[in-house]
């Protein structure tokens, strides 16, 4: 059976249960127990290449110890055992406060995970054939990381769940041309379920590592920071499953939380690359911890702000962002000032309002921008839906191939071989500070629609009125004079 086949049997499976509610639920518990198998699996090859491992987790709660006999716990016992014993000793696990501590991992995920199945008889057939996968074999592994990224992308069905996934040709796209190398720190401050952390490492693996120190150097400058339960959990697991060591560098935690004057020279990286989360709302007193200038209860604008002062000098960002950040004023005009001041904002490509369908059908963008030296100009280029196309969709969405013409256009490293196109144009800083740094700025390049001559529209639209109304009285004739018969 192939790993897509089983992993479809699982989810028809979980389907019959009457605790498990509809795409996000059921790949929340998906998650936690493909988790709780790769950590074992992970830990039973640890123990066999040293002696002195030991497992974070006790041995009574391990998969192998209560999951892995086929015909072992089933039924309201296995319940029982999940519900009261297996989650209660994962959530307060002992921790050792030692970095690379296994057990703070184990204990992240499981603090806001939820069992919802309730047939013990299911649950030990969905346990059962996820006991059929070897995650210690690296390329099956490889294949159920593939699936594990359909599974993520089918999320994006679930509700406000969407919100949680950017889809992988836009990741990619933006990792490739930030070009991320081993020994960068990478931060992703709100990373979701790791979408921009799994392209990265791609990327470098893909390129530039090719040796175990590279490797090394790669897992150990990863970053990244998830508010949410679910999509943390579904982040750790992401990060396992594509042989990262230690996913602790994964934090469960709001990054704007802390006070912005608290991160220090220390905290500086070199690359920042996320889709941080708009159009919604911070809890009441997160603003407080941003300077006066900066003070905002939308996220998108306080993470704008938190990326500007991360940057190393000579840092890279490529961060998305909604078209209202661009033409919004106040606080987003200060913001826009204050990044074209501190950074060299080069490129912005505007996206279509489809390309983050089905949950969200507004205009964003992607800025490209260097800390260090102020902005001389700003290129934008604009992205088209394929021809023949109307709109991107769940059937049909955004591919990297579709990207292909801005990777073409970009030109080299320093980006001095640009030349304007139809789709391509430049504008100076002086002009966008003129225009009170409004950066909704249109394709120069596009012809306005051609709807006609006013007066010429308006005699059709009489016409076609009279025409109508003449017609709706010889209806009404026609009734009247049925209704005398």
């Amino acid at each position: 059976m192939s790993v897509r086949t089983l992993v479809k049997s699982i989810q028809d499976i979980m389907r019959k249960d009457v605790g498990v509610d509809g795409d996000a639920q059921r790949v929340g518990q998906l998650c936690w127990m493909f988790f709780l198998k790769i950590i074992d699996d992970q830990d039973q090859e640890l123990e066999l290449l040293n002696p002195d491992y030991r497992s974070p987790i006790p041995a009574q709660l391990r998969w192998s110890a209560w999951a892995a006999d086929p015909e072992g716990l089933t039924g309201e016992g296995l319940i029982e055992f999940v519900n009261e014993t297996l989650f209660t000793g994962l959530k307060t696990l002992p921790l050792s406060g030692r970095p690379g501590d296994r057990a703070r991992v184990v204990r992240d995920v499981f603090e806001d995970a939820y069992n919802y199945m309730k047939s013990g008889q299911l649950l030990r057939q969905v346990v059962n054939r996820i006991n059929e996968v070897d995650f210690n074999d690296l390329a099956e592994r490889q294949h159920f990381g593939d699936v594990y990224e359909q599974l993520l992308n089918d999320l994006q069905s679930a509700g406000n769940s969407g919100e949680y996934y950017t889809p992988r040709a836009v990741t990619a796209f933006m990792v490739d041309r930030i070009d991320p190398r081993p020994g960068e720190l990478l931060f992703d401050p709100a990373c979701g379920t790791g979408g921009f952390l799994t392209c990265s490492i791609r990327h470098m693996r893909d390129r530039y590592v090719k040796r175990p120190e590279d490797e090394q150097a790669m897992q150990a400058g990863l970053r990244a920071v998830e508010k949410k339960p679910l999509p943390h959990m579904l982040c750790t697991t992401n990060m396992l499953l594509h042989g990262i060591e230690d996913p602790g560098f994964v934090r469960h935690d709001n990054t704007l939380a802390r006070p912005y004057v608290s991160w220090g020279q220390s905290d500086r990286v070199d690359i920042v690359l996320t889709n941080p989360p708009f159009g919604g709302k911070e809890e009441d007193g997160i603003e407080s911890n941003f300077p006066r200038h900066f003070q905002t209860r939308e996220t998108a604008d306080l993470f704008l702000a938190l990326i500007i002062r991360l940057l190393k000098p000579g840092g890279r960002a490529a961060v998305v962002l909604p078209d209202g950040s661009l033409f919004g004023e106040g606080v987003k005009t200060r913001l826009k000032e204050a990044l074209m001041e501190e950074c060299n904002l080069h490129t912005i490509v505007r996206l279509p309002n489809s390309v983050f369908r089905p949950y969200a059908s507004i205009g964003t963008n992607l800025l490209f921008f260097e800390k260090g030296e102020p902005t001389k100009d700003v290129w934008f280029y604009e992205h088209q839906v394929p021809a023949g196309q109307k709109a991107y969709s769940m059937t049909r969405p955004i591919r990297i191939e579709h990207l292909q013409g801005c990777v073409d256009w970009w030109g080299g490293a320093a980006r001095e071989d640009r030349q304007e196109t139809e789709q391509a144009w430049k504008v100076s800083a002086a002009d966008i500070k003129a225009r009170g740094y409004n950066l909704d700025i249109k394709n120069p390049h596009t012809a306005p629609d051609d709807h006609g001559d006013p007066e010429v529209l308006l005699a059709e639209l009489n016409a076609a009125e009279a025409t109508a109304a003449g017609v709706r009285d010889q209806l009404k004739a026609i009734l009247a004079e049925a209704l005398t018969r």
